[in-house]
């Protein structure tokens, strides 16, 4: 919600900006304060309407996002979107009559007014020049902005598919000032093994840690914490790590980490397994790789399993690897031997009842005592304290008199159990997870790797099949979806502005004049910053969409009203720019100005909520510099075309 309102601090006085602007304008000119407000309203009324209802075209998409994403964003638009809908109400009728009455009061200029109609008038002066020189030259000036555009999209082509300066990390988030070391040690182990283990760890954890770091540590065994659920079982322990808040000094936790990462867990020589588990802000997503291998015979599944781990392990790009599955107790398993029952002539279920006798008891009965049920089983004492070897040495009477010891009657397999069973899709399955380098790879390439290692193998295992899940399911969903709502918004937008011009060609030069502008501010954007693209910056490039519009809307509608007048359409072009770059530069900066803090981390960097914020910053900075100059030559190149059109054909 904050976030939301920051963006539409800056937006929400767009509206009034223009209508103020042109209520002065004509207040300058000697107009009475009433007529003044109405005829500023008749001209401002359909582009400032239109530009609102595009910015709202361009968010309200942004609540059908689906997934995880969409669940996390989605109070961003509709609290833009109700913002910007209630200030057209204080832009149309509240703040006419306050500026008219303002107006009225003061006969005088102060000398702060007058400074600020000279800083008007030379920004005025500077820019019609700087215009009219670039009209001079218009291939040269289209030339120069197909460079800019072509050398951004070769940058972020060669980051998506080489190592080029800016980072791919789809779900970038802000590491929390908690982590935790997770301790599994052999099957069999004890509780307090498993907390003696633990305490050694949180020692050496500890001591890597500076004075002014640590806010309390706590190791515990018989549960630990993952991505996912909690796990529980006597082999399990783990140390919490908590930080202090990062205002009271301390290196950043990624750096705690790597270094506790680097020196105990790639270092540790003793009988359990380590992992490191940091807790991230954001929406809450599994790990980057989350491999399903899935099949019907369980010894094969940990085998590819296996496989698959050592392979990643051999990369050095996937860190914590670990898997779902967790080994069981020992167990034994007593069959029945056929031959040797036969030749005892008694009958199988005479075995099964002995046994049941000495292990579970047979169930005799069940009643209702106080509206709970009561079952009333039969057991022998317990007399063999866990001795398998006594268990298989009891008696069982036969017909003749004689007796014959259970262990020879069935056949004892000593195993180990398991502790979970997991399927999906009615097969068995262990999913593989790991954590990345995001130094190094992104999670899509890091889940192309596995994909390509496993079609090399996978005809050695024709039964087992691997699904991909983890982000990797959240990023496709996200980025599908954010393409397809993009495409919505921006074909709402055309029908706006149709709507509003009774044209074709002018909607189609906002959009393509202004959208490559904008998508060249957020690339670089993303090189100054250095911010990774991720699924905030895509989401904040298709909010963008209907922002970067609005300075083109207003100057193309100038232009028409004075071709409307009479004037020449060179004319009427430079007039009409001269006109509207006033309101153009203030309210491009006002939005600059609520979202600028957050952008470039001022008040504390945001892998969230600082790409959203870069990526309208940026696109907006550059898209209304160079629109000012893009759009005039390209309404002057078409409406030329279209009046010889218009005038050959009549």
């Amino acid at each position: 919600v904050l976030l939301g309102v920051v963006i539409a601090l800056g937006m929400i006085v767009d509206d009034a900006v223009v209508v103020v602007e042109a209520i002065y304008y004509r207040l300058q000119r000697g107009a009475k304060p009433f007529d003044a407000a109405v005829d500023s309203l008749k001209e401002v009324f359909a582009p400032v309407t239109t530009s609102v209802l595009t910015t709202l075209a361009a968010f309200l998409p942004l609540t059908l996002v689906p997934g995880i994403l969409g669940d996390w964003m989605r109070v961003i638009p509709i609290t833009v979107c109700t913002a910007l809908a209630l200030s057209l109400i204080e832009a149309y009728w509240i703040l006419p009559v306050h500026i008219s009455n303002m107006a009225a009061g003061s006969a005088k200029q102060s000398p702060l007014a007058k400074k600020r109609w000279q800083a008007n008038h030379y920004i005025r002066v500077k820019y019609t020049r700087a215009l009219i020189r670039v009209m001079r030259h218009p291939w040269m000036a289209f030339g120069g902005v197909v460079g800019i555009l072509v050398f951004s999209v070769a940058i972020l082509i060669w980051s998506a598919v080489g190592n080029g300066p800016i980072k791919m990390n789809f779900f970038a988030a802000d590491a929390a000032r908690l982590f935790y070391v997770n301790v599994e040690m052999p099957r069999g182990s004890t509780l307090d093994e498993a907390l003696q283990e633990a305490l050694q760890l949180e020692q050496q954890t500890l001591e890597l840690l500076q004075q002014n770091e640590l806010r309390n540590s706590v190791a515990y065994s018989g549960q630990m914490q993952t991505n996912v659920e909690p796990m529980f079982g006597d082999n399990v322990a783990q140390v919490m790590v908590s930080l202090q808040p990062k205002n009271q000094g301390g290196r950043p936790v990624r750096d705690i980490t790597a270094q506790i990462e680097e020196q105990v867990v790639n270092t540790y020589q003793g009988p359990a397994r380590l992992t490191l588990l940091e807790i991230e802000d954001g929406p809450p997503t599994t790990r980057p790789v989350a491999v399903k291998v899935i099949g019907d015979q369980f010894d094969e599944i940990q085998r590819v399993s296996t496989r698959l781990e050592e392979w990643m392990l051999q990369q050095g790009i996937y860190r914590n690897i670990s898997t779902d599955y967790r080994p069981g107790n020992p167990e034994l398993v007593l069959a029945h031997d056929g031959e040797a029952i036969k030749r005892a002539g008694i009958s199988p279920l005479t075995v099964t009842r002995a046994l049941q006798s000495y292990v579970d008891g047979e169930l005799v009965t069940q009643f209702q005592a106080d509206g709970e049920e009561v079952f009333v089983r039969v057991k022998a004492k317990d007399e063999l304290e866990g001795d398998i070897d006594a268990l298989l040495r009891q008696t069982i009477a036969l017909p003749g008199g004689n007796s014959v010891a259970l262990g020879d009657l069935v056949r004892a397999e000593y195993t180990s159990g398991q502790q979970n069973i997991r399927h999906y899709n009615f097969r068995r399955t262990i999913t593989l997870e790991a954590d990345i380098d995001e130094s190094q790879t992104d999670t899509v390439r890091a889940n192309e790797m596995i994909q390509q290692h496993w079609s090399d193998i996978r005809d050695s295992y024709p039964t087992i099949s691997l699904d991909f899940s983890g982000e990797l399911d959240d990023i496709y969903e996200a980025m599908g979806s954010l393409g397809y709502l993009g495409l919505m918004g921006l074909g709402i937008i055309y029908l706006i502005l149709g709507t509003q011009f009774r044209s074709y060609w002018q909607p189609f030069i906002i959009i393509m004049g202004t959208l490559p502008l904008a998508l060249t501010g957020v690339i670089l954007g993303l090189l100054i910053t250095r911010n990774p693209v991720s699924l905030y910056t895509l989401y904040g490039v298709v909010a963008l969409l209907g922002i970067a519009i609005n300075s083109a809307i207003v100057l193309i509608s100038a232009a028409n009203d004075r071709l409307e007048e009479g004037m020449s359409l060179l004319h009427a072009t430079v007039y009409a720019a001269r006109r509207r770059v006033i309101p153009i530069l203030i309210t491009t900066a006002t939005t600059i100005a609520g979202l600028f803090s957050l952008a470039v981390g001022l008040a504390g960097e945001s892998l969230v909520w600082g790409p959203v914020a870069m990526a309208i910053v940026s696109g907006l900075s550059v898209s209304t510099l160079l629109t000012l100059f893009v759009i005039p030559l390209a309404f002057r190149a078409f409406k030329g075309l279209s009046l010889r059109f218009e005038k050959a054909a009549s």
